[in-house]
């Protein structure tokens, strides 16, 4: 049993996170996902609307660091409310979010490390998480010296300069 009763106790998701290394996508869709038959599915959908698409995001988020959000730039006009809890969701974690077209989010299916399906029937509700570093585990030596890059995002996810 995991010490940490909050985090996350799907076995495949876990692994799935302990998985990712910078710059691996992993991808959290809704239930009508076109996922490929060759991608690390990891089916969480029990029944329309459980596990919802939030509900999973929130707890991935508590355990992987985005560098890069990516979602359908349908989202924000036809989807608001998506859009709004996207943004409330990754503020402040040093990521930077972007909207393409639906179409790409569809392409990154083939090239995500995982895949998590969801039960919610959300429109465009597919999301690509590309995995980032944490600043300050990385850059805690006084001998290296931080790129302004990360020192942004230090100072985004932290609320200090470094």
């Amino acid at each position: 049993m995991k010490r940490d009763a909050d985090a996350i106790l799907n076995a495949e998701l876990s692994h799935a996170i302990a998985s990712m290394g910078h710059t691996d996508a992993l991808m959290v869709v809704d239930a009508g996902f076109p996922v490929p038959d060759d991608a690390w599915r990891i089916d969480l959908a029990l029944t329309r609307g459980v596990p919802r698409l939030f509900d999973v995001l929130e707890a991935v988020h508590e355990e992987l660091v985005p560098e890069r959000v990516l979602y359908a730039d349908d989202v924000p006009e036809m989807n608001p409310e998506m859009d709004e809890r996207l943004r409330t969701l990754y503020e402040g974690s040093g990521a930077e979010l972007e909207t393409t077209a639906h179409e790409t989010i569809l392409e990154y299916g083939e090239r995500a490390k995982a895949i998590v399906r969801t039960g919610d029937f959300v429109p465009w509700g597919n999301v690509v998480i590309e995995c980032g570093t944490d600043p300050k585990d990385w850059f805690d030596d006084e001998s290296v010296t931080m790129p302004a890059e990360y020192e942004r995002r230090y100072e985004e996810m932290y609320g200090e300069s470094p």
